[in-house]
């Protein structure tokens, strides 16, 4: 009985065994034939894993390893070791997901585990730390350790898969992150430059000018409003963007704070208006004074400055503005249509668009005078080209054919809007230099192209002050100048018409009626020079002025008289000369040296004893110029002392006969003293001092000097030959 009791007994075990053996074997089966569709398709796989909510992933991954938990515990029920816990089974399934190229010898695989499992080959593996392993145990159990590795990395897969989705979904807000992570990082940049230029740059020439060195003032004009938008940004823009990114996960916005601070960018209009004055009044006081010269190079050499001048510097809040716009309009792109951010960044787009505008131009202002900053360098310093009126147009080299011989001689033009500088390439280790030998005004200049058999590519130059006959590298390059000179032209001969036009349209006060009636004001914006000299306009030195008797917008000189006019209850007004000479009957005086100081530089240079540039300065010495000097043949016992080579009026003349010559303490300076006059010079070397000293030495004893002799330097202009050699 105990016998045939136990037999039942057993067979109901081995019954049920079997029955969760099979109950295993159809789930596997189900399951391998899931994953071999989905591994058919890795884009259906991948669609799939990107619709998936996470809380399917999670279930997923749940009833996996309660399947592994299982089958593992039907079959290593009697396993010690840890090596155990992974079933074969298990493994197999691990397997079919891994290897596409074997499924038929996978689900053979599992039919093999199974029936091994039916027919007790379980409770053999079961004991296998007990008894000799067979053949097939021990291949199950490499199978096994190789298959709970491939487990692993499956599973690694689809938790990199899940990250991948998970970081799809996040794409919007981290880019939204980045935009506003960049705006503060480059605010900080901004202000610590706004903060180079307001308390040091700024406070430190400031504290120069109050011991009298300077004007005040020039500090001012200077850097305008740099103050006021330096306190802007460091005191509430900064600390509110900061403020944000540091709660940038419960509040993701940037818009409501430009919203409520943007309206402040208005400031910056004054700046930028301002910026041509600021760099021509930068320029014109470099060259003027050594110590405005002296304290700006002493901070520029600072580590702080990065080896970059004020003028970069002072270009940064122009161009802050337009980068405020890049940022909110890419910001803008990010944000989604329903994000409640979106009316505020709209908003401020708007405002910041409105002030970039005014930026940009400026923008393209500062990029012309830094050209002309840089042609101005390669020249010598001895042009005075750079100011707002002159646009660069274009430059290059050409070669330039001689009137008397087949000879070609390389030269160098730089054409603006409104001349051309002939120029002389001239040797220099620090980057290229020219001479200039001829400007020549656009105004009635033409262009022609010619023919050469000896020479292609020839074209000819024609204006008022010298005719050029040049051979271009190819076509294409002689074809480009001759577009570049016509369009030059063009432009200019539009603007000229215009002025005139603006003469026709004026109502003019007759001779009868002028300082009786009011006339009709031209504006400013009108004309582009003054309407009796007609040179152009410029922020600082030719700015415009009205005529009160007959309307006309005119330059400082032109306007330099005052008569009582009768429609003003005769009070004094200021006139231009035309209408004093008829409202009063009297000639225009210039003072009583005019006729000495009329003579035009250019007249006088061709044919000097000495000509060149050197700082002046009267009696103090505190104010310095840089005046073109020339001793001409003719008056060798005078020095005329010019604002630049080209200028119609010298600005005095020194009578050297009798001056005491004497050096000065500064190196390469020398000092002129008669009685109470004393004017101090300075040299760019000992050497040209020592050549000027050489010729004034003579001149003050009553002797004629004659030419020094020279290598290329200063008086290069006394030295050229014939004008159509050259």
């Amino acid at each position: 009985m105990e016998e045939g009791g136990g037999k039942p007994a057993g067979l109901t075990r081995d019954r049920i065994k079997v029955s969760k053996v099979s109950d295993l074997i159809s789930r596997f089966e189900e399951n391998s034939n899931a994953e071999s569709k989905r591994d058919g398709s890795a884009l259906k796989q991948t669609s799939k894993a990107s619709n998936c909510s996470p809380n399917y992933r999670v279930n997923q991954r749940t009833d996996i390893s309660k399947l592994q938990e299982k089958f593992s515990s039907s079959s290593s029920a009697a396993a010690a070791t840890q090596d155990a816990k992974t079933p074969a089974a298990n493994g197999v399934v691990a397997q079919m997901e891994q290897d596409k190229e074997t499924e038929e010898e996978t689900h053979q695989s599992v039919r093999t585990e199974t029936a091994e499992l039916v027919n007790g080959d379980l409770e053999r593996a079961d004991e296998v730390d007990d008894h000799s392993p067979s053949h097939h145990t021990v291949r199950t159990a490499a199978e096994s350790q190789a298959e709970q590795e491939d487990s692993e990395a499956t599973e690694e897969t689809v938790q990199k898969s899940e990250e991948g989705n998970s970081e799809h979904k996040e794409t919007n807000e981290q880019k939204l992150f980045k935009i506003a992570s960049e705006l503060l990082h480059t605010e900080k940049a901004y202000v610590a430059r706004l903060n180079l230029l307001d308390q040091v740059f700024c406070a430190k020439m400031m504290e120069e000018a109050s011991k009298g060195t300077f004007p005040v003032d020039v500090v001012k004009n200077i850097f305008s409003n740099i103050t006021s938008i330096h306190a802007f940004h460091s005191q509430f823009l900064l600390p509110a963007l900061e403020k944000r990114m540091g709660e940038w996960a419960s509040t993701p916005r940037i818009g409501d704070i430009l919203q409520k601070l943007t309206p402040f960018l208005k400031m910056y209009a004054e700046y930028v208006k301002n910026f041509d004055k600021a760099m021509e009044l930068l320029k014109q006081w470099t060259d003027r004074s050594p110590q405005f010269k002296a304290v700006i190079q002493e901070i520029q050499s600072q580590e702080i400055c990065g080896n970059l001048t004020l003028q970069h510097h002072m270009l940064e809040p122009v161009q802050r503005v337009p980068r405020y716009e890049m940022l909110l309009k890419d910001y803008l792109k990010k944000l989604p249509q329903d994000d409640p951010d979106r009316t505020d960044a709209e908003k401020s787009l708007e405002i910041i668009a409105t002030a970039a505008t005014h930026s940009n131009s400026a923008i393209r202002k500062s990029e012309n005078l830094k050209k002309l900053m840089e042609i101005y360098e390669m020249l010598g310093e001895e042009e005075d080209i750079v100011h707002p009126s002159n646009e660069f147009i274009k430059e290059g080299h050409i070669l330039k054919l001689a009137a008397r011989n087949t000879s070609a001689m390389e030269r160098y033009l730089f054409l603006f809007n409104n001349m051309l500088l002939y120029c002389v390439p001239k040797f220099s280790l620090g980057g290229p230099k020219y001479t200039v030998r001829t400007r020549i005004g656009i105004d009635g200049m033409k262009v022609l192209e010619t023919s050469n058999e000896d020479y292609p590519h020839t074209f000819q130059v024609s204006g008022k002050e010298r005719t050029l006959e040049l051979q271009a590298s190819s076509e294409q390059d002689k074809a480009g100048w001759i577009k570049a000179f016509r369009e030059t032209i063009e432009i200019f001969q539009q603007k000229n018409e215009s002025f005139k036009n603006a003469l026709k349209d004026v109502e003019e006060v007759s001779k009868a009626e002028l300082g009786k009636r009011a006339p009709r004001w031209i504006r400013d914006n009108e004309v582009t020079m003054c309407m009796k000299c007609r040179e152009p306009f410029n922020a600082i030195t030719r700015r415009r002025h009205h005529c009160r008797a007959c309307g006309y917008v005119v330059c400082w000189k032109c306007s330099d008289n005052k008569a009582q006019l009768e429609y003003d209850n005769n009070k004094v007004n200021k006139v231009c000369k035309d209408c004093y000479s008829i409202l009063t009957g009297e000639g225009v005086t210039e003072g009583k040296r005019k006729g000495i100081l009329e003579i035009e530089a250019a007249q006088i240079t061709d044919s000097s004893i000495m000509c060149g540039f050197l700082q002046h300065s009267e009696k103090g010495g505190k104010l310095w110029q840089k005046v073109w000097c020339v001793i001409p043949e003719k008056e060798c016992l005078v020095l005329y002392l010019y604002g630049a080579p080209q200028d119609v009026k010298a600005l005095c003349t020194i009578p050297l006969l009798g001056y005491c010559v004497e050096d000065a303490d500064a190196p390469a300076s020398f000092r002129l003293s008669q009685s109470k006059s004393v004017h101090n010079f300075a040299a760019e070397s000992e050497e040209l001092k020592q050549r000027w000293l050489k010729v004034i030495r003579l001149a003050v004893m009553g002797e004629m000097p004659a030419r020094p002799e020279t290598n290329g330097g200063e008086n290069s202009s006394a030295q050229e030959a014939n004008p159509d050699d050259t």
